[in-house]
């Protein structure tokens, strides 16, 4: 979701291990359009998840004071503060929800410099871990911690958090990146069909747009989600192949395939029409504005489709809208000859080891902190001993499923791989270079050089 990363090029074992298996995962959700009669939506919750049995074992903590810091805001900082609020209750030790900002890494470098960085950090991205391990502020995982992953987690979600194969980051939050959400009104009323490729995505959005709704609402203002665009339509449209080498900076953006793929997103991008308010009206736009949007107003909505990962159930909540009846959801269409799904996630980094640190990590690792968080909804846990019964309807638990029966067959956010210069700094790098093509998608050429040079820069190559 957000970027940050250091000045150097991840690890082949972080680049290798990263988008859960788009073939899996585009079956699974074939089935998520009908109704999920069986459960609620994500607004309705089956229990916070404070009875879940305990399968780990946690020290007696009393009068240890913990902070943890993450970008999370709103529902889900939330919904993970109750996580933390059992891990008091198991441990005795009180834990303080520190709110931080993008980039993270320089609001926790301004933390360190103040002499009081947090105890844990959930950081989003494999390069942020690197550069806070290289800054010599991240600590390994103690024995418990990495038992506790051993056990529960794939081995590809186990490097991911890895530097120079010590462990450091427990992943404990995963998304899946690749879906298009819809407001089912909009698209029943008009005719349309959920699309399997990116042409018919594009009849898709015509037939939207004949019958009086923009089909399109996008964040603009947020550029992270600009970068997502762009990785599912380059991952599906290049290849697995040149998806890795781009995110290493091994092929310059300056490559025939970041033309095609930029291409190809002005066929949505530069269709002024075809865009709530406009590229001017998108960039605008932040994140939960954009779902919002298209899930009020009942069948005349701001605009019919939204693009972004399974957390955009957190925001559904906040409308009238419940997912499986009123929102529904489709994997990103193929551009190539398979669809894309790419991945994100959140990992705990202990800055300040302590033994109380060390457990909330351990515990962070176990399936007890996961399932109080799935039962809330607009959650995925790479934990692959979560209960799928545990999330609260039918489409997140099919989203769930298909993250584990992946295995390590995935490939990781391509900006959350790159240095935060270039893929995570609000304003700057390839947030930026996406905002300005959003706003003249005719300049491919120019948007090419300009990624180039701020990636080469970033890179140092």
């Amino acid at each position: 979701m957000r970027s940050t990363s250091s000045k150097n090029r991840t690890s082949r074992a972080a680049r290798t291990a990263a988008v859960v298996c788009a073939g899996a995962l585009a079956l699974s959700l074939t089935a998520c359009g009908g109704d999920d009669k069986d459960s609620g939506g994500a607004d309705e919750p089956s229990g916070t998840g404070q009875d879940t049995a305990s399968t780990v074992t946690l020290p007696k903590l009393d009068g240890e004071s913990l902070e943890v810091a993450a970008v999370w805001t709103g529902a889900e900082q939330e919904n993970f503060k109750k996580v933390l609020t059992e891990f008091e209750k198991r441990t005795g030790a009180k834990v303080t929800f520190v709110p931080a900002q993008d980039p993270i890494i320089n609001f926790l470098g301004s933390k360190v410099a103040g002499g009081q960085p947090p105890d844990i950090a959930m950081l989003p991205q494999p390069g942020a871990i690197k550069q806070a391990v290289d800054k010599k502020w991240a600590k390994p995982l103690g024995a418990d911690a990495v038992k506790e992953l051993q056990e529960n987690y794939s081995q590809g979600w186990q490097n991911i958090g890895k530097v120079d194969d010590k462990q450091y980051g427990v992943y404990y939050k995963a998304a899946n990146k690749s879906l298009i959400w819809y407001n089912a009104a909009v698209l029943e009323n008009a005719g349309a069909a959920e699309p399997k490729t990116w042409d018919e995505l594009l009849t898709t959005a015509q037939t939207v747009y004949d019958s009086g709704v923009t089909p399109f609402s996008v964040a603009g203002a947020d550029g992270w989600t600009l970068t997502d665009w762009f990785e599912n339509v380059y991952l599906s449209q290049a290849g697995p192949e040149k998806y890795d080498q781009l995110a290493a900076h091994e092929i310059k953006w300056t490559d025939p395939s970041v033309k095609d793929a930029l291409t190809t997103l002005a066929q949505i991008w530069g269709k002024k029409d075809y865009i709530a308010g406009g590229p001017d009206g998108a960039l605008q736009t932040d994140f939960p504005a954009s779902v919002t949007q298209v899930f009020t107003g009942g069948d005349q909505p701001k605009a019919g489709m939204v693009f972004e990962a399974d957390f955009v159930q957190v925001n559904i909540a906040d409308t009238p809208a419940k997912v499986g009846t009123d929102a529904k959801v489709f994997p990103f269409p193929a551009v190539g000859g398979t669809a894309p799904v790419v991945t994100g996630g959140d990992a705990a980094v202990i800055l300040q080891d302590s033994e109380a640190a060390q457990a909330l990590a351990t515990f962070l690792a176990s399936p007890d902190a996961a399932t109080i968080q799935a039962k809330l909804g607009g959650y995925l846990s790479p934990n692959k001993n979560v209960d799928s019964a545990a999330y609260p309807n039918d489409v997140q638990r099919r989203m769930a499923e298909a993250l584990i029966k992946s295995g390590d067959d995935f490939r990781f956010d391509m900006s959350d791989q790159a240095p935060q210069a270039f893929g995570g700094t609000p304003g700057k790098g390839e947030w930026k270079a996406l905002q300005d093509f959003l706003k003249n998608p005719s300049n491919i050429a120019g948007t090419q050089q300009k990624l180039e040079a701020d990636a080469a820069a970033a890179y140092g190559n």
